[in-house]
């Protein structure tokens, strides 16, 4: 069963789903073209990833198109009780709740799997990593896997490297509507707004140091950047670090960084970028967050340990005391921070990322067992599929090339 707090919440998260559909037109046409064949009919769709509105609003949208959708959080402070309600109050299986412990945390994805899904979406890959180690027997029933982070996409890498996959996992994740789009925009906007929402300090003058140039890290710094905030960017690749000084950043190592930040914002995909050989070295009084999917950017275990005194003095933010005197202040217990800190990226964002998703399900279900089992790409008819929806819905036309045009540019001569 279903594990919600308060079932009673659920009008609240009606209320949240509803607003947030107002804005979701791919989603919106996607449903309403497959729900009257119910395209999903008989699957099962396995879900671990952020529940709040708008992944609430993509569930709901495959349940109206057929299939049995069970859910899992991807993260123990990004579920929203009152969202998690009212999906099972519509007849969706939730394992899931806000400030469930690790423990919790893996049981409620065992319990996904305990479902037997034919399809999965997942959020940094941990769904699909627990098949492997404890649910092998269902890999023959999976369709494939749609990965939405980067981080994912990395660890699905190593796990075919390794091991082999046993059907298609699709980087999600590396389609150009999700990079440029959702990591660099969406992130960008909705790391910033939590960091305002949780500190209610001012962006402009401080200086903030941002760990790693990738898509997520130039979209926050480019964020603060257009809210006159001073900007230093770490990089471990040379090719990043150089855009970023083209783009206008100050670049250089987390050593010296560490010196001069006000606020440092981790979005690497990689661990300890923060650690015990830096927390010394930083400012009184300066404020860590995350941004990568995993919250072991910032040594958060070492934290704990060397800290001689510790409370919150906010919501969502603790002191930490070093022996040297310093305080250090950390949001969301390192997590997270566009969504366990609030509510993730905008709603016009995912709703081409959400989009994709549908599409690639449904390709999944139609060609999963046909196409090789490996990490593969997004069809690029899918992307362009969602791309004409979306600018359908703003107004825009495009031009299109003539015949002619199509002859040049596939001539050699």
């Amino acid at each position: 069963m279903s594990r919600i707090r308060d079932i009673n919440l659920w009008e609240s998260g009606k209320k949240k789903i509803e607003w947030v559909k107002n804005f979701m037109p791919v989603v919106n046409t996607l449903e309403s073209k497959y729900s009257f064949s119910q395209i999903f009919k008989d699957k099962t769709i396995g879900m671990c990833i952020h529940l709040e509105a708008k992944t609430a609003r993509l569930a709901l949208a495959f349940k109206n198109c057929g299939a049995k959708v069970v859910c899992a959080g991807s993260n123990p402070l990004s579920t929203q009780d009152d969202v998690a309600a009212y999906l099972v109050k519509e007849g969706i299986e939730v394992f899931a709740w806000r400030g469930e412990s690790s423990e919790d945390y893996e049981r409620n994805l065992e319990e996904v799997l305990k479902k037997e899904p034919n399809l999965i979406i997942d959020d940094g890959f941990d769904l699909t990593v627990l098949l492997y180690k404890k649910f092998s027997y269902l890999k023959h029933k999976i369709f494939g896997v749609g990965e939405e982070t980067t981080t994912g996409v990395k660890r699905a890498k190593a796990l075919l490297k390794d091991r082999g996959l046993d059907f298609p996992v699709v980087a999600v994740n590396d389609s150009k509507l999700k990079f440029l789009f959702d990591n660099r925009y969406g992130t960008g906007e909705s790391a910033i707004s939590s960091f305002m929402r949780n500190t209610n300090l001012l962006i402009s003058g401080r200086t903030f140091v941002v760990a790693g140039y990738g898509w997520v890290g130039r979209g926050i710094a480019q964020k603060l950047q257009g809210l006159k905030a001073k900007v230093i960017i770490t990089e471990v690749d040379p090719i990043k670090a150089l855009e970023a000084h083209m783009d206008g950043f100050s670049v250089m190592p987390m050593k010296e960084a560490v010196k001069i930040g006000d606020v440092f914002i981790t979005a690497t995909g990689n661990f300890k970028v923060i650690g015990e050989e830096y927390f010394y070295d930083l400012k009184d009084g300066a404020i860590l967050a995350n941004a990568g999917h995993f919250n072991v950017e910032i040594d958060m275990e070492t934290l704990e340990k060397i800290a001689i005194e510790k409370r919150e003095v906010r919501d969502n933010i603790h002191e930490y005391k070093l022996p040297n005197g310093k305080r250090v202040f950390v949001i969301a217990e390192g997590r997270l921070l566009n969504l366990a800190g609030g509510d993730g990226h905008p709603i016009e964002i995912m709703d081409l990322s959400f989009g994709i998703q549908f599409l690639v399900m449904k390709w999944l279900m139609e060609r999963g067992k046909e196409l090789p089992k490996v990490v593969i790409s997004v069809s690029e008819d899918i992307e362009l599929e969602i791309a004409k929806i979306k600018l359908d819905s703003l107004g825009i036309s495009i031009d299109t090339l003539t015949p002619e045009q199509l002859n040049y540019l596939q001539s050699w001569e």
